[in-house]
């Protein structure tokens, strides 16, 4: 981040900093609740298929588990596995009382539908917020899961903006794995919002009006710089490997981001940004799942 102008340079929302703050405070939290004589939060993490990037990723999410002192439970399974199959390992991990949190890495193969799959891991141990009952606490306002990418956008928000109310929020991209519960999480903080996907009929002209910009597309550079309201605040989901002049690659986002960062209040980048919170979420899920799963051993209230 130091290759920019100090006056470019201040724009930049920091995730991997604030990332390691967050895992270094859960960290803490999980030494004290295990002091108070819980059981060690533990996670399941479950890989359907060989895909290369799926496997490093999910190996990287067991090493911060590690590093949070919580138990990490792997499953690497065949990418010919039935959806019976893969049902009947949920199973046993929602009786499974080490684990705490169940996660099971998208996509899956194309036999295997990934609702019947999320819903059926347990509303308290889903920890990847995915699941109906938990989408629906989102919805209604109530407590619950929240998807990990979302809930690290709004942690970045945070950062930056220590009251949202009144502020025009528009989100690009209607996915129900970042759009749709991230819209849900800027109404609970008092913003106006606006979500805009596929049909929207001029997504430049509204995106222009938000003072507070999340795009989750998969389509990188989709974002040019004279769709950002100059001020705004722009959180950049999107990450996509394209060829580099070089012949190697190099990771890039939805937004165009040299075009975005002169006139953005403050920004992503793309790498280090949303990207290192959303694990940083996946552990402070799991140590919640963990803390509501102590609370109904003492019959206490969700």
């Amino acid at each position: 981040m130091s290759t920019f102008p100090p006056e470019l340079a201040g724009k930049l929302i920091d995730g991997k900093g604030i990332a390691r703050s967050l895992t270094d405070r859960i960290g803490r939290e999980v030494s004290s609740f295990i002091e108070q004589g819980n059981a060690v939060p533990g996670l399941a993490v479950v890989l359907v298929g060989n895909d290369p990037a799926s496997e490093v990723y999910v190996k990287n999410k067991a090493i911060q588990t590690h590093r949070a002192g919580m138990r990490s439970f792997m499953h690497m399974l065949p990418q010919s596995t039935k959806q019976e199959e893969l049902l009947e390992l949920l199973a046993q991990l929602n009786a499974n009382p080490q684990i705490h949190g169940i996660l099971v890495q998208l996509p899956l193969p194309p036999q295997i539908d990934p609702v019947v799959v999320t819903n059926a891991i347990a509303p308290h141990k889903d920890v990847d917020g995915l699941g109906e009952v938990n989408a629906g606490r989102l919805s209604l306002g109530i407590d619950g899961l929240v998807p990990c990418t979302p809930l690290g956008c709004l942690m970045l928000l945070q950062s930056v903006h220590k009251d949202m109310t009144g502020k025009h929020a528009v989100v690009i991209g209607a996915s129900s794995l970042v759009g749709k519960p991230m819209a849900q999480l800027l109404l609970k903080q008092n913003c106006t919002v606006s979500v805009a996907h596929i049909h929207t009929r001029d997504t430049r002209a509204l995106a222009r009006e938000a003072d507070i910009l999340v795009v989750a597309t998969g389509k990188h550079g989709l974002v040019r710089g004279d769709w950002i309201k100059p001020g705004a605040t722009v959180i950049d989901v999107g990450i996509t490997r394209v060829p580099t002049p070089e012949g190697r690659t190099r990771l890039v986002g939805d937004v165009a981001f040299e075009e975005a960062l002169p006139i953005a209040g403050h920004i992503t980048p793309v790498p280090g940004g949303v990207g290192p919170m959303t694990i940083a979420c996946l552990l402070h899920n799991t140590l919640q799942a963990a803390r509501v799963t102590q609370g109904q051993s003492k019959g206490e209230a969700l």
